[in-house]
């Protein structure tokens, strides 16, 4: 199985003056953690990380001491996420039929949800990990911040990643995206815009995105916890 780990963002939310993935969690930078992750996994046998040049020293020193120089590859990332993933896309071996595509700050992925959606992309054409929802839900008027419903909560699922689709149709997808000028979170959500069906995988209450501080603190525990 193919992986792509968008590694472009900064470090903003985290306040933070560099790219959040380089920041050390229990001694490793947070994209180490992503990388151990893969690495122990039966199913990945490629990883394009697609970054900011700006970046690439230190991505291949976490590549060099996690000892994956010939498993990954750097390719040049884009303004947004979307547009990180298209180049990744375009990166792909051409012999790539299938892709998993991970955030990098989800760096508590454990080894078995990458093989668990690597086996379940081989029956279906795209899927996401997800979790059902806990708390309840409301919409809310931005202009009056008055609620206007309230969801089934049984009904809503938070979507993580790894998400993994099928090449040929993701690529057709973000051409689409790009021609109608279309602005998505996720791959999937370029999916399902294009009327294409998406499975959900379970996820992990652990994965979660490191982005905020306090994200920074539980990782922490969490993995200590994993350590006893």
């Amino acid at each position: 199985m193919y992986l792509l780990i968008p590694a472009a963002g900064s470090g903003r939310r985290m306040g933070s003056n560099r790219n959040k993935l380089l920041l050390p969690l229990l001694g490793k930078p947070l994209l180490a953690w992503t990388l151990l992750a893969a690495k122990a996994a039966h199913s990945i046998r490629w990883i394009g990380i697609m970054g900011q040049s700006d970046d690439f020293p230190d991505f291949k020193e976490i590549i060099m001491n996690t000892g994956m120089t010939k498993m990954v590859h750097l390719i040049p990332g884009g303004a947004t996420r979307q547009e990180s993933v298209f180049r990744g896309l375009q990166g792909l071996p051409a012999v790539a039929e299938r892709v998993l595509i991970h955030d990098g700050a989800r760096c508590l992925a454990t080894p078995d949800l990458f093989d668990r959606c690597a086996a379940e992309l081989l029956t279906c054409p795209g899927l996401i990990a997800a979790i059902p929802v806990k708390d309840t839900i409301k919409i809310v008027d931005p202009n009056t911040q008055m609620i206007t419903a309230t969801p089934d909560r049984r009904h809503l699922w938070a979507a993580q990643t790894p998400q993994g689709f099928q090449v040929d149709t993701l690529t057709q997808c973000h051409i689409k995206g790009i021609e109608q000028g279309w602005e998505v979170t996720d791959d999937a959500m370029l999916f399902e815009q294009c009327g294409q069906s998406v499975k959900i995988v379970p996820g992990e209450e652990t994965n979660l995105k490191v982005t905020t501080p306090v994200d920074l603190a539980i990782a922490e525990f969490i993995l200590r916890q994993r350590g006893r």
